[in-house]
């Protein structure tokens, strides 16, 4: 007996002192919460979003609010079932449980708001943690980018983005274990929340390609799969019209604000500015840059880290998407981060991303014309959208730069090979395409 409790508390010690390192961290990304509700002061407290012009005057918007009513929860409608949800499954039952509390209270939409931040600041201080292991211990202090980014501070309460990042980045970091299983179990959970870590599939199928290890990426994929439809096929089953609301949205909606489609078919530029192309437009261009990962990916002499490629895979979703909310920021800071510690560009792409943060809310002003003096020109609100383009393909232009010159990648310089990679760390070629 006395054996069996010196070593219980020899496994509490080491978890402790395992742990300790994070727990600043864990800090930090807490005061990044508490920052972030407290910017939507005038909102939350102040009574912004039911005076009109208030929530962008105060620069507090948020979606979750207005979808207490617009998404019918203020009737005790059941997402998909009772009313279509132009959301994955994900953030639908996130909808739900939070009605059915919020609906106890004497002020339920306010109340709703609340629930969703804590759920989002939860999913904050686990996305950072989960960001600082990927990093390994000699970076770990990188994911105070994602605790403190102004970006975030600025977009992080905007909708459910932080609990998708949250998913990718366990999904990731379960991958980095060689937990294939579990990395495909939350990658599905993170796609049926959110569209954009499908993606991520892209990066390891490419590097799979190169080593030869198929059977981790097939448990991965598997995982995936069997994640997704455990929790879509109810609701496809039960409410299937109101399931597909998603998907017929995303194809059906226009170039909308922040997109490059956005500014091409406002100035009606030749074929870009098409708005009946456009679809194919997106899908072309995408198409573009992840053919040239593939190349970059099965031509470089050194093979890619795993994070580099989801940084560039994302990215160029981003830019190609015909949507480009401002709180998508929130999905590409940890893999930014992750794939090219280096503070001068992401400085850079922050500053970019605040200016893009006041330039909307200023240029929806100036849609109305009483409100007009108050807003921006929509010339002045391009230079934002192209800020953000801009600076992110200078990100994307060093980081390609690093995989074509190890040497210049500040992760390798200490003999790392992949620390966020798993079965591909330090993994021999299988194949590749040799140029020279």
């Amino acid at each position: 007996m006395k054996s069996t409790q010196s070593s219980t508390r020899v496994a509490v010690t080491d978890l402790g002192t395992r742990a300790m390192p994070y727990v600043p961290l864990a800090l930090f990304a807490g005061l990044g919460a508490v920052l972030s509700y407290l910017w939507k002061w005038p909102c939350r407290f102040g009574g912004a979003w039911n005076t009109g012009i208030g929530q962008f005057t105060n620069f507090c918007y948020t979606d979750i609010y207005p979808l207490w009513w617009n998404e019918k929860l203020n009737e005790g409608k059941i997402p998909y079932f009772d009313h279509p949800v132009e959301y994955p499954v994900g953030i639908g039952g996130i909808m739900e449980f939070f009605r059915r509390i919020a609906g106890l209270s004497s002020d339920p939409a306010i109340t709703f708001y609340d629930l969703t931040v804590i759920l989002m600041a939860v999913s904050l201080i686990a996305g950072v943690l989960l960001m600082a292991a990927l990093a390994g211990p000699a970076r770990r202090w990188d994911a105070l980018w994602y605790a403190l980014a102004p970006a975030l501070i600025l977009t992080a309460y905007i909708n459910w983005d932080l609990a998708a990042g949250a998913l990718a980045l366990g999904s990731m970091l379960a991958w980095s274990k060689q937990r294939q299983w579990l990395s495909g179990a939350l990658l599905g959970l993170a796609i049926a929340t959110k569209f954009y870590p499908l993606m991520f599939l892209g990066p390891l199928f490419l590097l799979t390609l190169r080593t030869g290890k198929w059977v981790p990426f097939f448990k991965t994929v598997g995982g995936v799969v069997a994640a997704w439809l455990v929790v879509n096929v109810p609701i496809m089953i039960g409410a299937f019209p109101g399931w597909s609301r998603f998907y017929v949205f995303s194809q059906e909606r226009p170039a909308d604000w922040g997109s490059i489609w956005y500014f091409f078919g406002q100035k009606h530029w030749p074929i870009l500015g098409d708005g009946e192309r456009l679809d194919m437009l997106g899908v072309v261009s995408l198409g573009v840059f992840c053919l040239a990962i593939a190349v970059l990916t099965m031509t470089a002499k050194t093979r890619p880290r795993l994070m580099q490629l989801c940084f560039l895979v994302l990215a160029a979703f981003m830019i190609t998407n015909k949507v480009w909310s401002p709180q998508y920021v929130l999905w590409l800071i940890p893999f930014a981060v992750l794939a090219r510690p280096n503070w001068k560009p992401i400085a850079l792409w922050q500053i970019a991303e605040c200016w893009y943060f006041f330039a909307i809310w200023l240029y929806l002003l100036a849609q109305q014309p009483e409100n007009a003096p108050l807003g921006i020109t929509a010339d002045t609100y391009f230079t934002a959208v192209w800020g953000r383009v801009i600076t992110i393909l200078i990100m994307m232009a060093f980081v390609v730069r690093d995989i074509l010159r190890p040497d210049k990648d500040v992760i390798r310089q200490d003999g790392t090979d992949d620390q966020a990679g798993g079965v591909f760390d330090g993994a021999p070629d299988r194949f590749r395409l040799a140029l020279s």
